[in-house]
């Protein structure tokens, strides 16, 4: 083992390095991938202060950007040094960890080096802080580095290395006050690089339209495609338009140049892979193939195309892996392992195999170009995630993969023409993501102004995204006006998840219904349990309709965890998510997250040892539906019905959709006017991940701050874009509620341990609002209220407050004023039927915009349809005295409702 680190190229630099870092506060190492500078650096610095008697002391935090590195590199370093595991070294990640008293060097996730950060500002004890993998810029990365530069004067005695593969380094050093570069040359073997135009002219391959089409898995893109056609190019294909068209392509074969007119730079290519990794394995000297792809959903679908192959799905002759970021710590071991003679191993991974992790044995490289990358629409505050092309330091690294232990190949699945119109280096994550979970760290650590702190970063992100974040935590209550934070804010820093989903756990815990809540809470935090393989779409979608049927993906995910842990406990729990088409990893990972929640929450003091106590009312569908709206909010759009299906639209987007793998998405009708989601994400249309339908009382005392209209029967949300019309004397119910409920979320919050019984009867009015809400949206002006077999009508229950059918203002009659109203406000003229009943009465009914409103009998059909013409102007006014200033009014508020509504 010392012969093999005396070997690397690390260690022939061992003096320099130490030498650097005793007399610089803080060094940047840069160090080509297989140097040794991962596993070695952390260990000089362990061995030299040990013979400088100063072992004990020392104490040396290494972070990593992903968990699976920390692990690997960790257990990789212990065995160098021939011990166990958390012995002197140790990892900690989320929910895992080998530490022991004697650990002098700890391999983390960033994430867990900023947790510390938020108990212990100072880093007291720790000696040198190692940042790894810097030149990834994720937003972690960044905000420590902000940090760190502003402990470092207050620690002189506290060192600070900076290490990447390949990075700007002037760019770190110069933020760093002129710190110095260190450079170790890396030791590959050559790699000989195909392009897309040698693959095929060396193969004799054709590219033809139909051979490129990519059978994508759960959320296809054809499915997506066929609601929305795709109108214009898209990202991928325009960024390299110029490029393509400037190639010159003479030189090759006529069939080549003709592949390469027809290629498409949207697809992976899997039946091109295919093809590839057939001509490796039967022809090719032995070695492991590692093929990058841009996420799990193309990784799962081709090692699903990969096993039906005759060559490629024989376990005898090829051992077929999968590589990414969730894997559980069991699957990540086997693919570091070598396989037995005869057999090839193949890895499909995504870009995390870069540099995070390296696997020994690759000898072949497949490199699609590409990586699903989070960017974001601070106009529209839309995250936007889109495949799009890496980088040319990202292919150089994919690349060098290949040339680990011999010479390698690498085949490049692009023009040589596209890489040449590759950016240099990726876009930091802190100008391409939104930032609200990070603003409230920076709140959580007492950073001062939230503007002024992110001015300070490596790269700062715009204002305008900034402001966005600032927004929407004022929003949900987390911040007041004055940009400080709330007492849910700082409940919200204790929780290590998004804003929203720590916003839900905790009023889960205040309303006793946390066991349900609890699974949603983990399950957004993980992928997504339901499966949907290609061949099998049919009867997966046939198991998860058995856990639907109330209008949400929340409530379908807790019935789902809920059959599984029954089947868990007598044994069955893998066999339940085989027959119901589950992800066995994903259930796991749901359970260990509800544990380590329901910990934090009883840190916060929301729960105490008796949960029992904490889930009295988890059976309450309503009310676990009204929490869910509680986190979720303001991601909420109304639920527009059309003759035969229906349409969604949110504030900023309009028109949006569901994800096919959505229930809603199955539905034809939802007999609810609200949705709220969990994320939209722009694809070529703006889609909604994870909904839940509620009701307009579940939007009125859990939604947002609740503002009073223009007159006494007008109620607003988000600056006016949520209107509800209703009877003033229900507006002020609907307020006094609204206001008792914070003043005892609040007092909860402040609290933790008061006692419930003094609010029972507030508690019981809530119930039994959003429990006999029928959801209809009737405070929804113009919504259709679903019936199912007829029109819905509204029959006349308000007191007569005017003369029903006499002349006024607005015209000459409740019917003149009607149509006066509405015609100001955009809407079509009323129609009018009437019938005669059997004491010889007239009765008339009024219909517009898919509203029918029913009048009272009347003695001739002129008057009959007057008083429904009243009966709708009461309606619509709640009640109110009709009169010249207030149909004015009315009309504008509901030509504003049809501008925002429909």
């Amino acid at each position: 083992m010392l012969e093999f680190r005396r070997s690397l190229p690390a260690y022939k630099k061992k003096e320099a390095i130490l030498s650097v870092i005793s007399r610089n506060q803080v060094v940047i190492i840069s160090g080509e991938t297989g140097c040794g500078k991962t596993t070695q650096i952390p260990q000089f610095i362990l061995e030299s202060e040990v013979e400088s008697v100063c072992g004990a002391a020392c104490n040396i935090i290494c972070t990593q950007p992903r968990r699976i590195s920390a692990m690997s590199v960790s257990e990789r370093v212990a065995s160098e040094r021939g011990e166990k595991l958390g012995e002197s070294v140790g990892y900690k990640v989320r929910l895992e960890g080998m530490k022991g008293r004697d650990t002098h060097l700890l391999f983390c996730t960033t994430g867990i080096l900023l947790r510390r950060l938020l108990a212990d500002r100072k880093l007291k004890g720790v000696t040198h802080v190692i940042v790894d993998e810097i030149h990834e810029r994720g937003m972690n990365e960044d905000f420590l580095l902000i940090i760190l530069k502003e402990l470092l004067p207050h620690r002189p005695e506290l060192k600070l290395i900076l290490m990447s593969a390949t990075l700007d380094a002037e760019l770190f050093s110069s933020y760093f006050n002129g710190a110095p570069i260190m450079f170790i040359p890396g030791f590959t073997y050559p790699v000989r690089t195909h392009f897309l135009e040698n693959i095929l002219e060396m193969t004799g391959y054709r590219l033809t339209p139909y051979n490129q089409i990519d059978d994508y898995g759960q959320e296809r893109m054809w499915k997506m495609n066929k609601h929305a056609p795709r109108k214009r190019k898209s990202q991928i294909a325009s960024a390299v338009e110029d490029a393509i068209m400037a190639a010159d392509f003479k030189d090759y074969s006529l069939q080549t140049q003709e592949s390469l007119s027809c290629w498409n730079p949207d697809c992976i290519g899997f039946s091109l892979i295919e093809y590839i990794l057939c001509n490796i394995c039967e022809n090719e000297r032995p070695g492991a193939v590692l093929v990058f792809m841009t996420g799990w959903d193309d990784i799962s679908s081709l090692k699903e195309k990969l096993l039906t192959h005759t060559v490629l799905g024989d376990a005898n002759r090829v051992l077929l892996l999968t590589c990414h970021g969730s894997m559980a710590s069991s699957e990540q071991r086997l693919i570091f392992e070598e396989p037995e003679d005869g057999v090839r191993k193949i890895v499909l991974t995504t870009n995390i195999a870069e540099t995070s992790i390296t696997i020994n044995d690759v000898v072949f490289v497949l490199d699609c170009g590409k990586a699903k990358e989070t960017s974001y629409d601070a106009l529209n505050n839309t995250p936007c995630l889109l495949p799009t092309w890496i980088s040319k330091v990202s292919a150089k690294q994919r690349r060098g993969r290949a040339g680990r232990v011999q010479p390698g190949e690498c085949y490049h699945l692009y023009p040589r023409c596209v890489y040449d119109a590759f950016a240099e280096y990726q876009l930091p994550e802190i100008l391409r993501t939104p930032l609200q979970s990070l603003c409230l760290q920076i709140k959580s650590l007492r950073l001062g102004s939230i503007s002024e702190f992110l001015s300070r970063a490596l790269q700062s992100p715009e204002t305008l995204v900034v402001q966005n974040a600032i927004e929407y935590l004022k929003i949900i209550g987390a911040l007041d006006e004055d940009e400080n934070l709330t007492i849910l804010g700082r409940c919200l820093t204790m929780l290590p998840m998004e804003p929203k989903l720590g916003k839900m756990l905790i009023l889960g815990a205040i309303f006793n219904c946390l066991d349900p809540i609890l699974t949603v809470v983990a399950g957004l935090s993980v992928r997504d349990p339901f499966l949907t393989p290609l061949d099998k779409r049919d009867l997966a979608e046939e198991a998860k309709s058995q856990f639907c049927g109330a209008y949400s993906d929340h409530l379908a995910l807790v019935r789902a965890y809920e059959g599984w842990r029954d089947a868990e406990m007598d044994l069955g729990g893998y066999e339940y998510c085989w027959k119901n088409f589950l992800s066995s990893q994903s259930m796991k990972a749901i359970d260990a997250l509800r544990r380590e929640f329901i910990c934090l929450v009883k840190d916060i003091g929301l729960v105490d040892s008796n949960t029992a106590s904490c889930n009295e009312w988890s059976s309450d569908v309503n009310l676990i539906r009204a929490i869910i709206c509680y986190g979720l909010y303001p991601g909420i759009c109304s639920v527009v019905h059309n003759e035969k299906s229906f349409s969604l639209k949110t504030m900023e987007d309009g028109q949006v959709l569901l994800y096919s793998n959505s229930v809603n998405a199955q539905e034809t009708k939802i007999p609810y006017p609200w949705l709220v989601f969990n994320e939209k994400i722009k694809v070529n249309s703006v889609f909604l991940r994870d909904s839940t339908a509620v009701s307009d009382s579940v939007v009125l005392l859990f939604g947002g701050s609740l503002l009073k209209g223009d007159t006494d029967n007008h109620l607003k949300m988000l600056g006016g874009y949520l209107e509800f019309f209703m009877e003033p004397s229900v507006a002020e119910m609907y307020q006094s509620i609204r206001r008792e409920l914070d003043d005892f979320i609040q007092s909860k919050l402040l609290f933790p341990r008061m006692a419930t019984q003094w609010c029972h009867d507030l508690i019981s009015a809530v119930r039994l609002l959003i429990s006999n809400d029928k959801c209809e949206g009737r405070f929804v002006f113009g919504r259709q209220v679903l019936k199912p077999s007829k029109k819905s009508i509204v029959m006349a229950s308000h007191p007569t407050l005017v003369s029903r059918t006499e002349s006024g203002p607005g015209g000459d009659n409740s019917k003149s004023q009607l149509q006066t109203l509405l015609t100001r406000a955009g809407y079509a003229a009323p129609i009018y039927m009437t019938k005669q009943l059997k004491n010889n009465q007239f009765q008339a009914t009024v219909e517009f915009n898919g509203m029918q409103i029913m009048g009272q009998p009347c003695n001739n059909k002129k008057s009959a349809e007057k008083d429904a013409a009243a009966e709708a102007l009461q309606w619509l006014m709640g009640g109110k005295q009709t009169g010249k200033e207030y149909i004015n009014h009315v009309s504008m508020l509901l030509k504003k409702s049809k501008k925002d509504h429909n």
